[in-house]
């Protein structure tokens, strides 16, 4: 048997949204999982209810390869509507399993495919009289079949069947017998397994299947967190899912059961982000989740918490804009947007997670810096990070961390000076020191606004009074430049006439593509960016290479943009890389845009 093809082959599942299809192709994803094989989904669907094809990817790698893959090798097709399409995505020598309940139509047979008839519905209206069950196991059906056929190990699909159904054990077995309808199928008519086929391995040792969103919201619980304000919004509304049932365990006072936590639905983007502010200027640790559109109208509070330095954290899950443009598909191209949110001269923190550990530990991180610099922390996720299951590190904590809530005075500082000065740099370092409301009787901060103001914050229209502040709020930008997380180095033994730069989830694809390169001769050296402002890592590695691959998921090469501008660098140095169809870049197109390059 060719090795090369075990544990390293692309399946896609071409569904009908609305069907029930997800759970069941997530059972395939979590059994090859569970048999140590480094696996990854991405979720290709529709951003109406019901009625429109969705596609399932998983990609299976022995090398650990998790970004998305151009081919596929095997499609499991159960609709109609998108058969032409599938049919013709298939690499040559591939398969495609279908229902053959109904004969296939000549326009969709290729000479090069090997092809795999089931009768799925056909053996569902033979095993089960209700209509809806029919619909639901036909999905199982070919979940048992992809067993037989990939040599998935059956006790695994049984042991994650009893987990769902845990208190409902009567769903078990008719499940098992969808699963068995698929496996016998199979047994009496094809020879199996295929040449194609997953083995069992120990490859991913302590790592977890878990997704962005989910991550961010246990993360802001853990990061203190005790109000959200937010307004629905695909693809980041998991993110409050997620915070408000992790607090549901962990913010619920023992002795009286009275919630510790609040959560608000508000009216519309701009009223989230202004409860988050008030939250936060009164001593809570507040935050949102939105995408693209939601950062648009949040722009004007995002400005008036920077200009009156009030601690915000907002996470945006990107998606494919501008407008409403592809609610349901993923893109990295609120970069410039959330760089410099609001107008003025307004400079906004930003972190860039690319795993799902770092969903967790930076929302967490991002309470802590947003307090020690008191402005707004924006995490950069997408809705490839956050939607989607990623194999992930398992996510951290120290019990023994306290909560960094920078320079706070208490009634007893504010006692012992003479003036409070909300906007003095005592220490030089352009941050200063704050109050909580009602700290102190006469003495401490009771009101904010977003006009011009002096150090005492005493409204002022003096250019010289405006100046010394907004100058200050520049130190600050640099102070912050030391606090930020460093970026991530891979050197690869490559030379100092080129590198590449990269961010979020474009590192699945890069680390790839790195190795890829390596292979053909032309090891190249990279950065991983973490964090915005940059830090002295970014400038220097720039500074050092003659050429710079700046690979990133959208149009206008925001993050090149964002480099050229605060770096002062030469247009011609900086050499995009881009993806922007909605679908998560590849290590063949990083590769492609570097030897094109």
């Amino acid at each position: 048997m060719d090795q090369s093809l075990v544990n390293n082959f692309v399946v896609r599942f071409a569904n009908v949204n609305g069907t029930g299809s997800a759970s069941a192709n997530s059972l395939f994803t979590k059994a090859i999982f569970r048999m140590g094989v480094p696996v990854t989904p991405k979720n290709i669907f529709p951003s109406n209810i019901q009625g429109l094809p969705t596609w399932y990817e998983v990609r299976v790698s022995e090398k650990g390869y998790l970004g998305r893959r151009e081919g596929i090798d095997l499609m499991v097709c159960v609709n109609p509507q998108s058969m032409k399409e599938d049919v013709a995505s298939v690499k040559a020598g591939g398969y495609f399993l279908y229902d053959s309940s109904k004969p296939i139509a000549a326009e969709y047979v290729r000479d090069d495919l090997h092809y795999l008839g089931i009768p799925m519905m056909e053996l569902c209206n033979q095993a089960y009289s209700d209509a809806r069950q029919r619909q639901l196991f036909k999905n199982i059906v070919y979940v048992g079949a992809l067993s037989a056929l990939l040599d998935i190990d059956f006790k695994e699909l049984e042991g994650l069947l009893a987990e769902q159904f845990e208190g409902k054990e009567k769903l078990i077995p008719s499940n098992i017998q969808a699963l068995m309808l698929g496996v016998n199928y199979v047994q009496e008519h094809f020879a199996y397994p295929l040449p194609i086929r997953v083995e069992r391995r120990d490859l991913l040792g302590d790592r977890i299947l878990a997704d962005g969103n989910y991550a961010c919201g246990l993360g802001a619980v853990y990061g203190g967190a005790t109000v959200v304000a937010w307004y629905p919004i695909t693809p980041s509304t998991s993110v409050v899912e997620a915070f408000t049932h992790y607090a549901q365990q962990f913010r619920i006072d023992k002795e009286t059961g009275k919630r510790k936590y609040g959560i608000v639905q508000a009216e519309d983007e701009l009223a989230a982000i202004g409860m988050v502010v008030g939250a936060n200027w009164n001593g809570a640790r507040s935050f949102t989740a939105t995408s693209g559109p939601g950062l648009s109208l949040m722009n004007e509070f995002l400005g008036l918490a920077y200009f009156a330095e009030v601690p915000a954290v907002l996470i945006d899950v990107q998606r494919a804009g501008p407008s409403t443009g592809m609610p349901t598909r993923t893109q990295q191209s609120d970069v410039m947007e959330a760089a410099y949110a609001s107008h003025g001269d307004t400079k906004q923190v930003l972190l860039f997670p690319s795993t799902p550990a770092e969903c967790f530990s930076m929302t967490a991180d991002a309470f802590d810096l947003s307090e020690q610099l008191q402005t707004p922390v924006i995490v950069l996720s997408d809705l490839d990070l956050g939607m989607n299951d990623h194999v992930s590190p398992p996510f951290e904590w120290d019990d023994t961390r306290s909560y960094q809530r920078g320079k706070v005075l208490d009634a007893e500082m504010l006692e012992q000076m003479e003036r409070f000065g909300r906007y003095l740099d005592v220490d030089h370092d352009g941050i200063p020191y704050r109050t909580y409301p009602a700290a102190h009787p006469t003495k401490g901060a009771y009101f904010t606004r977003g006009t011009s103001r002096d150090e005492y914050a005493a409204y002022t229209e003096s250019g010289a009074a405006y100046k010394r502040n907004v100058d200050r709020l520049l130190r600050k930008w640099d102070t912050a430049k030391t606090m930020v997380p460093a970026p991530q180095h891979y050197d690869r033994g490559g030379s100092e006439k080129e590198g590449i730069l990269f961010f979020g989830t474009s590192m699945y694809a890069v680390e790839e593509a790195l190795d890829l390169l390596s292979e053909q001769g032309r090891p190249i050296d990279a950065l991983r960016i973490k964090a915005f402002p940059f830090s002295k890592e970014v400038a220097d590695f720039v500074l050092q290479h003659e050429r710079v691959y700046v690979v990133e998921q959208n149009r206008d090469a925001q993050m090149r943009s964002l480099l050229m501008i605060e770096l002062n660098e030469a247009p011609e140095k900086l050499v995009p890389v881009l993806n922007y169809d909605g679908m998560p870049i590849t290590a063949d197109a990083v590769v492609n845009g570097v030897l094109g390059g």
